[in-house]
């Protein structure tokens, strides 16, 4: 009796499984809706099926409710989250195939270390630098002239201008910039008000309207290598005024910088190289390589005379024989090495 008991509690419990298993099979199972048959009319609609699925058990990930006052455009990209470790904007957009910093980060080397004693012979020369000749059109670069290469490097205050070419009298930026301008009064009539007008004009100096720089450097014999050498001392851009009172133009120096100063500053600021974009150049590398055509224009005398001085103005051959007098010069410091030695 006992065993019969067991077995119809077991067959019970079976039939219950059995049946919530058949439930929730029938729960999950997917209603499909039948396809109307042939000679069916259009308006006849299937009965909804009261059968409802259960919702998904993937858990949908939350999200995160826009701030109050901003609105979220749809399907907007986002912004790229800028970290410490990310480039900077200037490497990743660049005019050119890779950022260029040979110049920027180039350091120049000092001039070699000589004594008084080591220098028996040396002389002064001044040369000028016509940027309108075709070996020199670097110096009116558009986009990176000489001239605005200094005036920057003199406002930022990594370099100091003179007003002599002794380097004796210091100018602040302030005095630079009145020398790069021209204050002007024009005089006028209002007719309304019946009475006279003063306007104050101020004129901007163009760079383009340096033509010349001034050179003055040293020649002198290193007798512990026995060969010539040179050094530029300063530099000077010059601009043509013209002066009423005489009626004639005249070059007027506006200041010198010291070129050993200069030249740590001038070796991070490249030139633009006319036969090769690529080809890594800078003003110290143009200067120091003496990369220009020049004339000279004085050397040091008693009475500091200029060649011009020795011509008389009225000589319709007075260029040409100030041009001579230059080249005589030129070959007089070639002569003096090349008679030092012996053949």
């Amino acid at each position: 009796m006992t065993k019969i008991l067991k077995v119809l509690k077991n067959l019970c419990c079976l039939a219950i499984v059995v049946g919530a298993t058949e439930m929730g099979f029938a729960q999950t199972r997917p209603t499909t809706t039948p396809p109307p048959t042939t000679g069916t009319s259009p308006s006849t609609t299937p009965r909804a099926s009261s059968v409802t699925t259960p919702a998904s058990s993937t858990p949908k990930p939350a999200t995160t409710p826009a701030p109050s006052g901003t609105t979220t455009a749809p399907n907007s990209p986002q912004k790229p989250v800028v970290t410490e470790s990310s480039l900077p904007s200037e490497d990743i957009y660049i005019d050119d195939i890779v950022p260029r910093r040979m110049i920027t980060e180039n350091t120049v080397l000092p001039y070699e270390s000589i004594r008084e004693a080591d220098i028996p012979y040396s002389k002064r020369v001044w040369r000028i630098i016509d940027t309108r000749e075709k070996m020199n059109l670097v110096w009116r670069s558009e986009e990176n002239s000489f001239f605005n290469t200094i005036k920057d490097l003199i406002g930022n205050g990594e370099i100091t201008a003179f007003n002599d070419e002794f380097f004796k009298e210091p100018l602040t930026y302030e005095e630079v910039e009145k020398k790069l301008f021209k204050v002007e009064t024009i005089e006028g009539f209002d007719f309304e008000k019946n009475e006279q007008t003063v306007n104050v004009i101020k004129n901007t100096l163009d760079w383009k309207n340096i033509k010349k720089f001034r050179i003055k450097e040293i020649w002198y014999f290193d007798k512990n290598y026995s060969i010539l050498k040179n050094r530029i001392l300063g530099i000077s851009p010059v601009l043509d005024e013209y002066v009423e009172a005489i009626n004639q133009t005249i070059e007027q120096p506006l200041f010198w910088i010291y070129f050993p100063e200069a030249r740590t500053h001038l070796a991070k600021v490249r030139v633009f190289n006319d036969n090769n974009d690529m080809a890594p150049m800078s003003w110290a590398d143009l200067i120091d390589n003496r990369y220009f055509s020049s004339y000279i224009y004085k050397k040091s005398n008693v009475l500091d005379y200029r060649i011009v001085d020795k011509y008389d103005e009225k000589s319709p051959t007075r260029d040409f024989d100030i041009l001579l007098e230059s080249e005589k010069i030129k070959q007089e410091l070639f002569n003096f090495e090349h008679d030092l030695w012996e053949y």
